[in-house]
């Protein structure tokens, strides 16, 4: 089915006025673009990130706006005749169900990493190449092999993934490096997030790669801030990873030693430009030796001991 994209430009302080106006007119489904909204979460969660694409802060300058969905019948065009009558011209464009349920999916095709592996997306075949599989749902959440980050973690991951070695994947998202791990031949993996959502996403791409729960298992909790969720963490983990950003992973570098084996590797990435030599100055101040380094697209990646 076709849908009627309707966008009505509204001064910020009318949002919640105008939806429950539209919905009276018979409208639904509304999505609420606003700069303030998107600034204040862009402030909340600063610590989840040190970068934020230019691109996308420029479409939000000076935004304030409601979308919604009408159906392209009668029945929508004329909820849209009242609200162009209450409102005056609105933007219109047309989408389809299809557009929403598959077209992004034709952005993500299988991606080679490292030496080893090709990250591979539910829906498509594994190339034939020698390479190791990791199959993922890109849909689900951050973390599909495409960012700097993510690929050099996986690089790093294929020199010190062995048996016998269990892995603890802090700010584990798509849980992406702990399968390959587990792929790798490590004999288990906890993951843990402050998403909540994480440990469903998680499991559900384990199971794409035939991992279960005896090997796979996933936990959502600020590793920062409870000492409970650290305690129940224990320690004796040959492989720490965090793929996250500079703010967590300074304070996490003065309790990482905690989670490892005495022959442990911490691998820490998310790390931008400019963040790298605090980070840096950070783990060696909490002892760690830094065995490498990378960089790549201006992210820098550490593997410590």
């Amino acid at each position: 089915m076709r849908y009627i994209e309707v966008t009505v430009n509204t001064p910020k302080e009318a949002l919640d006025q105008r939806c429950e106006e539209m919905a009276a007119m018979g409208a639904g489904g509304f999505v609420i673009e606003n700069e303030d909204d998107f600034r204040d979460f862009l402030d909340r969660n600063h610590m989840y990130w040190d970068y934020v694409d230019e691109e996308l802060e420029n479409r939000f300058v000076g935004v304030s706006r409601i979308k919604c969905y009408l159906t392209d019948d009668e029945d929508g065009l004329a909820v849209l005749r009242r609200i162009r009558e209450a409102y005056g011209p609105v933007e219109t464009g047309f989408v389809e169900d299809s557009d929403w349920e598959n077209n992004w999916r034709e952005y993500y095709k299988p991606i080679e990493v490292g030496e080893k592996f090709v990250v591979v997306p539910a829906w498509e075949d594994a190339p034939e190449d020698g390479r190791v599989p990791l199959r993922l749902d890109p849909g689900l959440i951050f973390g599909t092999g495409s960012h700097a980050t993510t690929r050099m973690c996986l690089a790093a991951l294929e020199r010190f993934s062995a048996p016998g070695v269990h892995v603890l994947d802090l700010g584990c998202g798509s849980g992406i490096l702990g399968i390959g791990a587990l792929l790798l031949g490590c004999d288990s993996c906890l993951g843990v997030d402050v998403d909540p959502k994480a440990p469903d996403v998680v499991m559900s791409n384990a199971a794409l790669n035939s991992l279960g729960p005896e090997r796979m298992s996933a936990w959502a909790g600020d590793i920062l801030a409870d000492e409970s969720l650290r305690r129940r963490i224990g320690g004796g983990y040959g492989l720490v990873l965090a793929n996250i950003v500079a703010d967590v992973i300074i304070p996490l570098s003065a309790l990482a030693r905690g989670f490892m084996a005495s022959d442990g590797v911490f691998i820490c990435s998310g790390i931008i430009e400019d963040r790298w030599p605090e980070t840096e100055a950070a783990l060696r101040s909490n002892g760690f030796t830094v065995l490498e380094h990378r960089s790549e697209d201006e992210w820098h990646c550490f593997v410590c001991r």
